[in-house]
C-alpha cells in the first residue's frame, strides 16, 4: 500500500505543477478549477493509502525483494454479472426527469433509486440476510 500511496502523492505533485503552468498559460478558470480537484483527490487517496498501510503493516507488494507468489491467493469475490446496476441507472434516470417534470415523480424515482440500491448491496446475501 505504501507504492500506491507515494504514487497518487506524486500524482498529485504532478497535477499541481501543471495546474500553476495551466493557469498562467490560459488563465481559463474551469480547466484550472479541474486539475485543482484532481490536486485534492490525488493527495486524499495518497494519504489515506499511506495512513492504512501504517495500521495495516507491510503488504507483499511493499517488499522489495518479493516474490510473485507471496501475493498468491484468494482476492475476493467478484459477481460474473448482475442486473441490479442497470436498474439503478434506470431509477436514477427517472429521479432525474422527475426533477425536471415534477415533485411527485421525482419522489418516485428516488423510491426506485432506494429500493434499487438495496437490491444491489443485498444481492449476494444468503441465509439469515437473504432478501
Amino acid at each position: 500500500m505504501k507504492i500506491q500511496g507515494w504514487l497518487l502523492i506524486a500524482i498529485g505533485v504532478f497535477f499541481a505543477a501543471v495546474d500553476v503552468i495551466y493557469w498562467f498559460w490560459s488563465r481559463e478558470p474551469a480547466g484550472t478549477t479541474a486539475l485543482a480537484i484532481s490536486i485534492g483527490l490525488a493527495f486524499m487517496i495518497g494519504y489515506y493509502l499511506l495512513f492504512t498501510a501504517r495500521r495495516v503493516g507491510d503488504q507483499p507488494e511493499d517488499d522489495k525483494e518479493g516474490e510473485i507468489h507471496q501475493a498468491a491467493g484468494e482476492v475476493g469475490f467478484f459477481p460474473p454479472h448482475s442486473w441490479w446496476p442497470l436498474f439503478v441507472c434506470l431509477s436514477a434516470a427517472l429521479a432525474f426527469v422527475g426533477f425536471v417534470i415534477g415533485w411527485w415523480l421525482f419522489l418516485i424515482g428516488v423510491v426506485a433509486v432506494v429500493c434499487t440500491m438495496v437490491g444491489f448491496v443485498f444481492e449476494f446475501y444468503r441465509k439469515n440476510f437473504s432478501h
